[in-house]
């Protein structure tokens, strides 16, 4: 996976890479798992507390509340007490929001505990993912990134399954389990090699926020955040309204990110080669056809297939945004970990917004409203990316 030449040292260094590369890619896949496990449990949630879809909205997006205020105080941490001590304090938090997600009887104490668990999630992203992206040659950062988002993917997908046999066997030993996990994998990293802390300088974040394609890859992250918080609101309700059992819903999900797994190693390659603009305006024209289909359907077997295509398109637009905001960072002097926290707090805008905002429009103007709203929003950022590209970007870079 990486080319290095040289005798035991080159050994030496790779196998590091590789190790790390594991472990990150492993805790990445826990707390997303964490995080798109509620997803089935949406409608026992809202039946059990009453919620309207307004509510169960802001249920979901309480963790996106709290990762928007733990992204930068996650970047920071990162960048001034290095990747590897904000792995472990995000992962002993994690631990704590599980324990107390288990014990939870009422939708406030459910959503304190999404809100502490998406606090935790940021920070220890912005460790992971600057661990891993100073620790790769620059050429091929966009392909472990790819990796470790494609574990991501993968823990997001089997969430839904571990939410959907958490009611069989039992909430509160389900989710007591995750979080003893977070605390065995906090000890593992603990025990990983530290990389350096990086400067944190005004002026490198000044440059960055004047470089227009460094704001172009944080919105990258919020406008699919924004997309699947809408798409975990209104499809497994619909879906339940029609008669599925939750099991059945969590397998949908399950089943429409088996082929984002896949891709999402050989789009961040793609992207190492070929640059970021073509399959971000591919990824973004797919998108905006996902949307409108899910506008006009009313079918549960076409809502389960488009379900399948959303995580596709839309999560095709991650890793060439999370590779375009890392290589802004470099070129403009801003800390990794710093960047990778302004990209979580970007994502966690869109996960704030998506469900609490989609639920609510759709509760007032019916489910195909905030549909159209993000396929106009895709639109608008597909003909932005036009302008951007003619206005500075040259083909290598884009």
């Amino acid at each position: 996976f990486l080319c290095l030449d040289g005798g035991s040292e080159a050994v030496h260094i790779l196998a590091r890479m590789r190790r790390l590369l594991v472990l990150v890619s492993a805790i990445i896949f826990v707390d997303a798992m964490l995080y798109t496990a509620l997803t089935p449990l949406v409608p026992d949630y809202a039946n059990e507390f009453d919620l309207s879809k307004t509510g169960a909205g802001l249920l979901i997006a309480a963790f996106g509340a709290g990762a928007l205020l733990g992204g930068i105080p996650g970047g920071i941490a990162a960048a001034r007490f290095g990747p590897k001590h904000a792995v472990v304090g995000g992962l002993v938090l994690l631990a704590v929001a599980s324990f107390a997600f288990a014990l939870a009887g009422d939708a406030v104490g459910l959503g304190v505990a999404r809100f502490v668990q998406g606090f935790s999630s940021t920070v220890t992203w912005a460790g992971a993912l600057a661990w891993v992206s100073s620790t790769a040659p620059r050429e091929q950062r966009g392909e472990v990134l790819g990796i470790a988002f494609g574990a991501a993917v993968a823990g997001a997908i089997l969430g839904p399954m571990f939410g959907g046999g958490a009611e069989a066997v039992g909430i509160r030993a389900s989710f007591g389990t995750l979080g003893v996990v977070a605390l065995g994998f906090a000890v593992l990293a603990l025990l990983g090699r530290s990389t350096p802390c990086e400067p944190l300088t005004a002026a490198g974040l000044k440059r960055a926020f004047r470089d227009t394609r460094f704001l172009g890859g944080l919105w990258l992250n919020t406008l699919p955040a924004m997309l699947f918080g809408t798409l975990v609101v209104l499809a497994p309700l619909a879906l339940d309204d029609a008669g599925w059992s939750t099991l059945l819903i969590a397998t949908v999900f399950f089943a429409s990110g088996l082929v984002e797994v896949v891709i999402n190693p050989y789009l961040g390659r793609a992207t190492d080669r070929h640059g970021r603009l073509l399959p971000i305006r591919i990824a973004l024209v797919g998108s905006i056809a996902v949307a409108l289909a899910l506008a006009a359907a009313s079918e549960p077997l076409l809502i389960a297939f488009l379900v399948g295509g959303a995580a596709v398109t839309f999560g095709a637009l991650y890793t060439p945004g999370m590779a375009l905001t890392s290589h802004r960072a470099d070129s403009t002097g801003l800390a990794q970990g710093l960047a990778f926290g302004f990209m979580n707090s970007s994502w966690a805008l869109g996960a704030l917004i998506g469900p609490s905002l989609g639920g609510a429009l759709a509760e007032a103007r019916g489910d195909p409203a905030p549909y159209l709203v993000g396929a106009g929003l895709c639109a608008l950022t597909l003909a932005a990316t036009w302008r951007v590209a003619a206005g500075e970007m040259r083909p290598r870079e884009a």
